[in-house]
């Protein structure tokens, strides 16, 4: 049919040229209807889908030669509901709809309405499709609303009030998918092209609209905006006027003000209404480029907008949209008002206020897709609105700023550099108003557009500064420094953004009103009256409540902003006052924490730095200077010196820098005084940890600012002697023992001498001692174990070297150069032996060529020497170290007996005045000792009163590290707190026991020097022995050292001569028979030889008693771990010794150890209370005295649970303990205690149960009257353990149970069994008759508690020992044996038999034979028991 009717209309279309015209087009329709007729009420309703598509799509072609003619279009029009209908079946509704339109179009150009009882039909099945939901298996549902639009539009140009009709009614319903159906329906109504919708229609369309606009839905007031937009698209423009664009105008404000205030759990909602705002805002592009005649009321609220949205997107449009209204009206191309018209309701916003929100929103030009380009475009358009002064010139700067916005991207351009731009074209248009209040009056709108924006943003930081520079060129003072004092009340100080930008604003509107500025601050400190209560009174902002610190360094760097930013030649008389004098009050007069320090040198640092960029200042005095230095001075000592937590210190000094610079300089006494405290204060900090990168950059800095101020504090005197006294004050830390200490120090050094040698003007040569002292100082630091601080002295050297070099005329040559430089390299590797080496040959090329070496050359110079030494010896304390280092090479290297006795007895008299520099330097020698050494301890040896002088200085060494940690106070003191070796130590020790006076046995030195060599063993052994002694100090040895030489053999070798030294040979003998010596050289056994040995000493050495208990006290107060244990170790011998008590030092080794008990190391918990135990050996009869605190400490001690140790050395003190009370003295402490003890009877810790058994023991021993009823209840509850633990697998703990079993017999109170059984030590048979007596005489007396027995019993049939479970297989089944049949009865049977059947299949066959006796006796038992009964006897 399709094709039949494609080739009538061939036929038809060239019928003219047919020779034979038979039909025409009425005859092909006349012909044709009947089979349309017959398909749609025939065909159309066959039930195949083919079938019915084929009809539908044969439909089109048909209808094409029936609709033209005017007698067939009404009777097919009678076929449409038929057609209607098939949308309710299977068919694709888009084929439907093509022929409905087909139908719909006939009738719109033919003018043949459509029946009119037909519309409502055609409407709603049309309308449902467009408002509904397609089903899923319509493939073409987008295709076919196209097609349903277009049947609409026909429908609309025929029946227009009947189908606005038909939309009204639907858009009664409240449902959201009808409303914007229909909406879209009429906006395709509206937007139809030629030939153009009649008036009628679109009037009629916008009466549905606009009983719509209250509808919030989000998809509703797209709709709406959507049908506005395509009416002035469409031409309708004045019919929107009014109505449409206040309603464009409300959308904007309502999505706005949604978009600013949305939730975080509306993301949905969010979504829908920014969807809102982008169909708003092309509505109004739309409308402001195409209407016409705009109103000024829509260009006030788009003006309007732009001044009070917080919703930045929306700018951009809104300014493109305004632009193009401007420009239309500008140029003539609207009827409408002009610009500066106003209107009757609502006021134009003032030029300055326009211009202030543009120009601040304008400082991030591509936020909200660009909008500073939009907003440059609407200025330059306003400008003869705006300000007619300024039009010229922004004709020519704005099209330069677009351009650098459109060169850049927001990835590319500089935030700073348009900034300033911006800043550039502010100051050039407000000078074009000079003469005006037009800055003031700017001033004021970005003021009040302060609150506007939020703390921090970039729009914010340019709105302040953009104040400071209007307020800057404002001409009445008066109303600035109201507009000044307005910004000081509402700025929330506690805030750090609007603190820094108001103290921006105020510097820059120093520039061109200082003394305003000033006159402002002082009396905005007036009005808030600096007292505590006004402060904290909020003042004048409730919703701000000041914070005192945070206004007051506040007000510090305004002051320093104001210097920092106001003409040079303003800055001299207001700098001393008000401007510093106020800094230093609010400083002083504050709480001074982190925040207050920082903000001080802050401003300290603006104002000096403001000061030196003034010109001719020559003569200036700053006049607080001095003020300020001790301000900043005391700030640095304030500082902690061993951690760095704020950047205060680098701050402070700093500002200490800048002060230097500024006259009246400081004398060299200031100099060096800052010199000494910054170092003190930068190079005592310990290096930052490898997680920490904040600490390590504040750290850094901190070393970098020290620099700084060394260098141009030396600046002041770059002279041999400024140089020597800077190297004066680094000379302790280059000594010290701490290794972080002496890499600073020397860095700092070669920093301060590279500066020193490249200075110009240096002419004045070093002097020969200044040159030696120098060295001197650094040639030790070669062997340094730290590789840095190596490096760093090496390269201090050369520079030195060259420094003489060059102020001698003497250089090097190039094979010394060469030389020197392999020696640098050898210094930075990791072998010490070559690190030695090259310093050898260091000092070997320094020493060349200094003189003649003869024989008669040395014994003269070692005189001169002597002599020296001993007319000067007092003076020398700077040079001890230097002399004697030279005195040792010679003595080295010299042969003669008589140099080398003249040389040794200058190092001893060095020594006799200045004991630790000398030690210092010797023990810092290399081991083994050479000859040259030995020789000099020898000689110390001779003397023997110098010789216990320096055994003395000796133990002071080994036993500094014992104790706290002291700064040094003197040059002495220095020497004596560096590090030593201490196997050097040990070594000289015990050369000048051999050697000293065999006679002298030492006996005032003979306590200590026990003492401090067993500490000395003990921190080999303790938890310190895997790190050195003192790890800061580590020499270069020349070569391996024998292994005779460690610290344990020749602490135990000196130990040993000192006890021959003592004379007594029993002494010495027991020690060596007991082997105290192999107990101490061994880590496991070191505590047992340290008991061992001072019982032995307190037995054999009577005078040295008391000494030895004195130190002993001193020591178990020690923070190091290994000094207490051992000194505990000794107490505890002490205290089984009568010596304390009777030396009346008893009552603080009490004291001590109860401290003990509670430490954190189980060794000193263990130790404290073996030793509290020993009082009832030693004081029995203090007992009493102490019995509270013994007794709760050793109870406490029973309470812990994770250590073994402890809690047996707790039962075992208080065995002893309660040997020596009685019941009363026991007191409450009876209970727990028995309690306690009953706990560890099953305890898994063989140890545990006999400790436990035999303080049972002990405690039945002390019941007497009070406590025997509560304890007979105790022997009931420990009697099935103490049965079963009889047979324990300990032989101890089962002898101490069966002891303490018979022991507690008699608290049953029966003869019989007391009688049964004597001895403590049964065999199992007469343990079995024991245990057979007590169950029958229990059957008699107490079968009650027999049955709780067997209960009891039952349960160790678990136990982890075998033979505990054997033995509760034996008690169970003799229980059961004596047991009355009634008590029998009561038992749960199958319950035991299952018990005694599951240690069947135990791994012990004693166990599995135990088990099946005690099976049998049960099952007799149960046969009994049965037979006894009433049911068995029937």
């Amino acid at each position: 049919m399709e094709t039949f009717c494609e080739a009538v209309q061939f036929y038809l279309k060239h019928l003219e040229d047919s020779v034979y015209p038979v039909m025409t087009e009425e005859q092909f329709a006349v012909k044709l209807f009947p089979m349309y007729r017959y398909f749609v009420t025939v065909w159309l309703r066959n039930n195949s889908p083919e079938v019915k598509l084929g009809v539908i799509k044969s439909l089109r072609p048909m209808l094409s030669l029936l609709l033209p003619s005017d007698d067939m279009r009404e009777q097919v029009y009678d076929y449409i509901p038929l057609l209607l209908a098939e949308y309710q079946g299977s068919l694709e509704a888009l084929f439907v709809t093509q022929v409905l339109r087909q139908l719909l179009e006939a009738s719109v150009t033919t003018s043949t309405p459509i029946p009119q009882m037909q519309l409502h039909t055609i409407f709603t099945e049309l309308h449902v499709q467009v408002c509904a939901k397609a089903p899923a298996q319509q493939q073409y549902s987008g295709q076919n609303l196209m097609e349903i639009v277009h049947c609409f539009i026909a429908l609309a140009r025929s029946y227009p009030r009947e189908l606005m009709k038909f939309f009204f009614s639907q858009m009664e319903t409240s449902k959201e998918a009808v409303r914007v159906g229909t909406l879209s329906l009429i906006r395709a109504v509206v937007g139809a092209e030629e030939p153009r919708m009649n008036i009628k229609a679109i009037y009629l369309a916008i009466r549905v609209v606009k009983n719509m606009l209250s509808d919030s839905r989000s998809k509703v007031r797209m709709a709406i905006l959507r049908i506005i937009g395509q009416l002035a698209l469409s031409g309708y423009q004045d019919r929107i006027k009014g109505w449409g664009l206040k309603y464009v105008s409300v959308q904007l404000t309502l999505s706005t003000y949604k978009l600013t205030n949305r939730r975080d759990s509306f993301y949905q909602r969010d979504l829908e209404e920014k969807m809102v705002h982008k169909v708003t805002m092309d509505t109004v592009r739309i409308i402001t480029s195409s209407v016409s005649g705009m109103t000024n009321e829509f260009w006030v609220r788009l003006l309007c907008y732009i001044m009070e949205t917080d919703y930045m997107e929306a700018l951009t449009p809104i300014c493109i949209s305004l632009t193009n209204l401007a420009e239309r009206q500008l140029h003539g191309n609207d009827g409408g008002p002009s610009l500066t018209g106003k209107s009757r309701h609502v006021d134009l916003p003032a030029p300055q206020k326009l211009l202030a929100r543009l120009l601040v929103l304008m400082s991030s030009p591509y936020k909200g897709e660009g909008r500073g380009i939009a907003m440059l475009n609407l200025l330059r358009t306003l400008s003869q609105s705006i300000a007619p002064s300024m039009a010229d010139m922004w004709e020519v700067e704005i099209p330069l700023l677009v351009q650098y916005l459109e060169e850049h991207t927001e990835f590319t351009w500089n935030q700073k550099a348009w900034e300033d731009k911006l800043i550039r074209f502010l100051r050039n248009s407000l000078k074009k108003t000079r003469g005006s209040n037009w800055s003031l009056c700017l001033s004021k709108e970005l003021n009040n557009q302060i609150e506007s924006f939020d703390s921090p943003s970039l729009e914010k930081g340019f709105l302040y500064r953009a104040l400071g520079f209007t307020l800057a060129m404002g001409l009445e003072a008066d109303k600035v420094e109201v507009l000044l004092l307005e910004l000081l009340y509402k700025t929330d100080y506690s805030n750090d953004f609007d603190r820094e930008g108001v103290i921006l604003c105020f510097g820059l509107c120093a520039r061109g009103q200082v003394k305003t500025v000033l006159n402002v601050l002082h009396d905005f400190e007036e009005r808030i009256q600096e007292s505590e209560q006004s402060w904290q009174m909020g003042a004048w902002r409730k919703d701000h409540p000041w914070r005192r610190e945070a206004v007051k360094s506040a007000l510090m760097v305004m002051y320093s902003c104001v210097a920092s930013y106001c003409h040079p030649q303003m800055l001299p008389p207001h700098v001393d006052s008000p401007i510093t004098s106020k800094i230093i009050h609010h400083y002083s007069s504050s709480c001074q924490d982190v925040c207050l320090k920082m903000a001080f040198m802050k401003s300290i640092g603006q104002v000096t730095s403001a000061l030196s960029r003034v010109q001719g200042l020559e003569n200036f005095q700053f006049a607080q200077k001095t003020t300020l230095t001790g301000i900043v001075m005391g700030i640095i000592k304030a500082e902690p010196t061993d951690h760095l937590v704020s950047p205060v210190r680098t701050m402070a000094m700093d500002t200490l820098s800048h002060l230097s610079k500024l006259k009246p300089f400081y004398s060299m006494e200031e100099n060096s005084e800052l010199m000494d405290i910054s170092i003190h204060s930068v190079i005592s900090l310990q290096p930052p940890g490898e997680a920490n990168e904040s600490i390590k950059v504040l750290y850094a800095n901190a070393l970098n600012t020290l620099a700084q101020l060394m260098e141009g504090l030396m600046q002041r005197q770059l002279d041999p002697k400024g140089l020597q006294e800077m190297v004066h004050l680094l000379e302790k830390w280059i000594l010290s023992e701490k290794e972080w200490e002496r890499e600073k120090a020397m860095n700092l050094h070669l920093h301060l001498m590279q500066v020193y040698v490249q200075s110009v003007g240096v002419c004045i040569p070093l002097k020969l001692g200044q040159f030696g002292s120098l060295v001197g100082l650094i040639v030790p630091c070669t062997c340094d174990p730290h590789r840095r601080t190596r490096i760093a002295a090496i390269e201090v050297l050369s520079s030195l070297l060259d420094l003489h070099a060059s102020q001698t005329c003497s250089p090097w040559g190039a094979s010394k150069e060469k030389a020197f430089a392999r020696c640098k390299e050898d210094l930075g590797g990791s072998d010490l032996e070559n690190v030695f080496c090259a310093t050898s040959s260091i000092a070997k090329k320094l020493c060349e060529n200094i003189g003649a070496v003869d024989l008669q050359h040395d014994k003269a110079s070692v005189t001169w020497i002597s002599t020296f030494l001993r007319m000067r010896v007092k003076e020398l304390e700077d040079k001890v170290a230097e002399i004697l280092g030279a005195v040792l090479t010679h003595l080295q290297v010299v042969a003669n007996l008589e140099v080398r006795r003249l040389l040794i007895e200058g190092i001893l008299l060095l020594a006799h005045h200045h004991q630790e520099t000398v030690l210092t330097v010797l023990l810092r020698q290399p081991l083994p000792m050479e000859s040259h050494l030995t020789e000099v301890w020898l000689a110390v040896a001779e003397n023997l009163p110098f010789a216990r002088a320096m055994l003395h200085g000796l133990m002071g060494r080994l036993q500094a590290r014992f104790t706290p940690r002291v700064n040094a106070t003197s040059k002495a003191d220095i020497w004596r707190l560096a590090a030593v070796d201490p196997l050097m130590t040990l070594c000289t020790i015990r050369l000048l026991i051999e050697t000293m006076d065999k006679d002298d046995k030492l006996p005032d030195l003979f306590p200590d020097l026990i003492y401090t060599l067993l500490l000395q063993l003990s921190g080999s052994h303790g938890p310190e022995a895997s790190s050195p002694v003192l790890k800061t100090w580590r020499l270069v040895h020349t070569g391996t050292l024998p292994e005779e030489i460690n610290l344990q053999r020749i602490t135990i070798k000196s130990m040993q001569l000192l006890f021959q030294r003592v004379s007594s040979e029993g002494l010495v003998r027991a020690l060596q028979e007991q082997g105290v010596w192999g107990l101490l050289e061994n880590s496991s056994t070191f505590l047992e030889g340290v008991g061992l040995l001072a019982r032995l000493c307190v037995q054999s050495v009577e005078g040295s008693r008391q000494r030895l208990s004195e130190l002993v006290l001193r020591g178990m107060a020690s923070d190091i771990l290994s000094c207490r244990i051992s000194s505990t170790a000794v107490c505890v011998e002490l205290m089984s010794n009568p010596i304390l008590y009777q030396e009346k030092l008893l009552k603080p080794a009490v004291l001590m150890l109860d401290k003990g008990v509670d430490h954190e190391a189980e060794a000193v918990r263990v130790l404290s209370l073996r030793a509290l135990g020993n009082m009832a050996l030693g004081a029995p009869k203090q007992v009493k005295r102490y019995r509270k605190l013994l007794l709760e400490r050793c109870l406490c001690s029973l309470r812990e649970s994770t250590s073994t140790s402890v809690v047996s050395e707790g039962m075992a003190a208080l065995t002893k303990i309660l040997a020596e009370l009685r019941e009363g003295d026991v007191g409450s402490s009876f209970n727990p205690i028995s309690e306690r003890c009953r706990a560890f009877f099953d305890n898994e810790s063989e140890l545990l149960r006999s400790k436990a058994f035999v303080l049972f023991g002990k405690l039945a021993k002390v019941v007497w009257i009070a406590k025997k009823h509560f304890f007979k209840v105790e022997v009931r509850k420990a009697w099935v353990p103490l049965l079963l633990h009889c047979e324990d697998p300990c032989s101890d703990a089962a002898a101490a149970c069966t002891a303490t079993m018979f022991q507690c017999l008699h608290f049953w109170g029966w003869k019989a069994l007391e009688g049964s059984c004597a001895r403590s030590a049964a065999s199992a048979e007469e343990m079995t008759a024991f245990q057979n007596t007590m169950c029958s005489i229990l059957t008699q007396k107490k079968p009650a508690v027999l049955q709780d027995f067997l209960l009891e019993t039952i349960t160790y049939v678990r136990s982890n020992l075998s033979r505990i479970r054997i033995a509760a297989c034996n008690l169970a089944g003799i229980i059961m044996k004596q047991m009355s049949a009634c008590y029998l009865k009561q038992l749960d049977l199958p319950a035991l038999r299952n018990s005694l059947q599951e240690l069947q299949l135990d791994s012990d066959p004693g166990v599995r034979r135990a088990a099946l006796e005690t099976l049998k006796v049960l099952d007799n038992c149960s046969q009994h028991s049965l037979l006894a009964s009433p049911e068995g006897t029937s």
